[in-house]
């Protein structure tokens, strides 16, 4: 108990006020949205829509410029947010294959050391959920087909201009954490930490694909809608089939992209997805504005985030599951007492730092191998730190459906370079991000020295080629299992998954790319 009491003393001077109360250490609350643009939480990209409690901790807080997800889908996103550990070292591959449920979560770690803690809403880290079709597209991504997999992406428009709870199920879970908050946490004796997950603005799913189709309708309300402005949406420029590379135009097709948009039906595609950002900044603001009732905000450690982004037609992609910005680049704002007022940081920075953070705020070791780095020396007031800790890249990689090869993106300085598969199949791309931040211009024959260097950098990160024919080879004997499984059944049960208008025109030369695919040697 003594040694308790002086770590927490010699804790509390060293921040000075910074993280201690009253001799407390600071609560912690975590707010995840899913499929939020991190490029919406700082300009020009805050100007499109009203976002007043991002904006908020904005001016309160810390903005990180350039945050990653580490892999820009759902469950791989959120294992490495929770675990602090790249994908490929927790083989979340997939939105099926993830963490197991007894890992070992930030959240575990402060329970065990004396916080109350609550998780509420989306999780979503653990293997064995999301539907049939999102994993049998995973495994058979390296088949020699083309099928669309998602619903068109369209937009629905519902109530009117006093409907304000559209996502009712992420209302709800907002007003129990605020319910929690306000009955358990102020009366607690012991600091807490509060998980919010929501599902918003993730598109909802689109009813004519069936009970398990994807979602690819963005839905909202005249309320939300207003608080677009519309005159500042941008139609992205979109590359010609001919010119797009092998995964991108994958992707595209996949996505069931591939058809004829108008510029107002890309427009309105856009103006709604900022709305449902604009509602999920709402249930932002009811935490934020039930810690402020409670007395509890000057002690609280409030953290903004998303487990990927939304493209919303950029690059002729809507959802995820790529490594351009409008998908990967993800909102990260830290605001609470000794940290950062109106800060903006530029370092590179992921989801997997985020563990080694919130136990560096509660003033826990963070014991074991992480492959985040604390962002605290970032954020505190106190110069007690060194502000040259953090590396100087990130990582993100892909293993899922509608990307037809592994994806491994290295952000480092000017440079986005991404690789694929074996490092040699698929050709590469290297974007300048800053002269290209459209990242239209494949520029990875021009800069050789670049690509060699970066290629190298990465390589020392992860043996990509490696990890690559590990997850085809998961992809097979998953795959293999599940046909098993399934006996006479299965030519009718992969008919019908969400690809089923493509599969049924030829469902026979389907079943034998297959097959073919399955006889193959590694």
């Amino acid at each position: 108990m003594k040694t308790q009491m002086f770590a927490l003393i010699f804790l509390c001077q060293l921040y000075g006020q910074s993280l201690c109360q009253n001799g407390t250490r600071p609560n912690i609350v975590m707010v995840m949205s899913d499929a939020f643009d991190g490029r919406l939480t700082f300009d020009p990209g805050s100007k499109v829509v009203q976002l007043p409690y991002v904006n908020y901790l904005r001016e309160l807080g810390t903005t990180f410029l350039n945050a990653y997800t580490n892999s820009p889908i759902c469950c791989p996103s959120r294992a490495a947010m929770w675990s602090g550990q790249f994908v490929h070292l927790t083989q979340s591959w997939n939105n099926y294959k993830c963490l197991d449920a007894n890992a070992t979560t930030w959240m575990g770690v402060l329970e065990a050391n004396g916080y109350l803690t609550k998780s509420m809403g989306k999780l979503d880290y653990t293997s064995g959920s999301h539907s049939i079709s999102n994993r049998v597209e995973a495994w058979t991504r390296d088949v020699q087909f083309l099928l669309r997999q998602e619903g068109r992406p369209v937009t629905q428009l519902v109530g009117n201009m006093s409907t304000v709870r559209i996502m009712e199920k992420d209302w709800e879970t907002t007003d129990k954490a605020t319910q929690w908050i306000h009955q358990r946490a102020a009366s607690s004796h012991q600091p807490f930490s509060l998980y919010l997950g929501l599902n918003l603005p993730h598109p909802y799913p689109t009813k004519s694909m069936g009970p398990t189709g994807g979602g690819s309708t963005f839905l909202t309300s005249p309320y939300w809608l207003k608080k677009v402005s519309t005159e500042l949406i941008t139609v992205p420029k979109w590359l010609p089939f001919a010119a797009m590379h092998p995964v991108d135009y994958y992707s595209t097709c996949t996505k069931n992209c591939s058809g004829v948009f108008t510029e107002e039906e890309v427009k309105s595609i856009r103006a709604f997805y900022y709305a449902m950002c604009a509602e999920a900044d709402a249930m932002l603001g009811q935490v934020i504005s039930a810690l402020r009732e409670t007395g509890l905000l000057d002690n609280t450690v409030v953290i903004f985030t998303a487990d990927h982004g939304e493209l919303a037609m950029e690059h002729r992609q809507f959802y995820k599951m790529s490594m351009f910005e409008g998908s990967s680049h993800v909102p990260l704002l830290v605001t609470g007492p000794g940290l950062m007022s109106g800060l903006q940081v530029n370092e590179l920075v992921s989801l997997v730092d985020l563990y080694p953070t919130v136990l560096d705020i509660a003033g826990i070791p963070a014991v074991g191998i992480f492959s985040g780095h604390t962002l605290l020396p970032l954020l505190s007031k106190a110069s007690t730190f060194s502000k040259k800790q953090h590396p100087d890249w990130v990582l993100s990689e892909y293993h899922g459906c509608n990307v037809n090869a592994s994806t491994y993106m290295l952000r480092s300085g000017r440079w986005k370079y991404i690789a694929y598969a074996d490092g040699l199949s698929v050709p590469p791309q290297l974007f300048d991000m800053t002269r290209d931040k459209e990242e239209l211009h494949n520029v990875a024959l021009k800069f050789l020295d670049v690509q060699a260097h970066l290629d190298t950098l990465l390589r020392s990160i992860v043996d990509y080629p490696e990890v690559s024919a590990t997850v085809h080879l998961y992809n097979k004997k998953a795959f293999g299992a599940w046909q098993h499984s399934l006996g006479r059944n299965y030519s009718q049960v992969i008919a019908n998954l969400r690809w089923r208008v493509d599969w049924q025109k030829d469902a026979l030369a389907n079943e034998k790319a297959i097959d073919s695919w399955l006889s193959d040697s590694l």
